[in-house]
């Protein structure tokens, strides 16, 4: 069994956490907030001061951050946590955050890293069903996976470094748009008197069934484990898809090509927003399209 360093103990780091141990690695954790450190320690894991202490004589460190400056400064500032890992430590960085912040760190640390975001939420987190999307060298890949497959499901290489980066942003922005056109159709359904059931029957067995339908129904009912039957509790929580949805709208510009429906989806995220939705799961923007008002 490896000692692991695990820095960010949000939603999804404490259960991958949690699962690491259940592995039996020895993982030495730091977050900012010290109730999430406290919420792994009963779990087995060891308390450290600071990210760079997590990190110091770690066989493998992880993060798993909110964006870009923090992943850059945690990992390349003063004391930072890639000067603190051993020589031969493999860097994971399972953080959403954008391509060239991905691809700068790579160079940087000085060790082999890896970019690793994940799809499956706070959930598939939970369960160890993560979808990994994975960046970096065939040989860091090959080192990464192991670990990474006891945290998720689906460990997938994508390319060089920040590619899986990439990929994330892109399954996200296919995931909003398809969020938002199923959240349009049960509203319709719903003008047209049909109830919600059948619509679900029907469109989860054709044509226009999808992930967003037959696994996260923005509608209470078809599907139990949705974020719709806790009332919208994340899940994946509203802001951080508009996060995402920003990374990818950014990229769009940066290689010169066209999203206008990813465009759109952003704009309709950042209403919901505004309207106070940033907490709730993002399959909750159903709520503000029923409501009507929406530009």
């Amino acid at each position: 069994m490896a000692r692991i360093g695990f820095v960010g103990l949000g939603n999804m780091g404490a259960h991958m956490v949690r699962n690491l141990l259940k592995a039996g690695h020895e993982v030495s954790v730091f977050d900012i907030v010290p109730a999430a450190i406290a919420s792994v320690t009963p779990n087995g894991a060891k308390a450290a001061a600071n990210a760079a202490e997590a990190a110091r004589g770690a066989e493998i460190v992880i993060t798993m951050l909110p964006a870009g400056q923090h992943v850059r400064d945690a990992w390349l500032g003063a004391g930072g946590m890639a000067a603190a890992s051993a020589p031969d430590a493999l860097l994971i960085d399972c953080s959403t955050i954008d391509v060239a912040t991905a691809r700068e760190v790579a160079a940087k640390s000085g060790r082999a890293f890896v970019d690793a975001p994940v799809s499956g939420g706070t959930m598939g987190a939970e369960a160890g069903t993560l979808t990994f999307m994975v960046g970096g060298s065939p040989e860091h890949f090959a080192r990464a996976e192991p670990i990474l497959k006891q945290m998720g499901r689906n460990v997938i290489h994508c390319g060089v470094a920040g590619a899986g980066q990439g990929v994330k942003l892109c399954n996200n922005m296919m995931l909003a748009a398809t969020m938002i056109v199923t959240s349009e159709a049960f509203v319709l359904a719903e003008k047209l008197g049909l109830s919600h059931q059948a619509l679900f029957d029907v469109c989860s067995t054709s044509t226009s069934n999808s992930w967003a339908l037959s696994s996260y129904c923005p509608v209470p009912g078809p599907v139990p484990a949705s974020p719709a039957n806790r009332d919208y509790k994340p899940g994946f929580a509203a802001a951080l898809m508009a996060k995402d949805l920003g990374l990818a709208q950014e990229a769009v510009e940066q290689v010169g090509t066209a999203s206008p429906i990813g465009a759109h989806a952003l704009s309709l995220f950042r209403q919901y927003l505004e309207r106070g939705g940033g907490d709730k799961d993002f399959s909750g923007i159903i709520n503000m399209i029923r409501e009507g008002g929406v530009k």
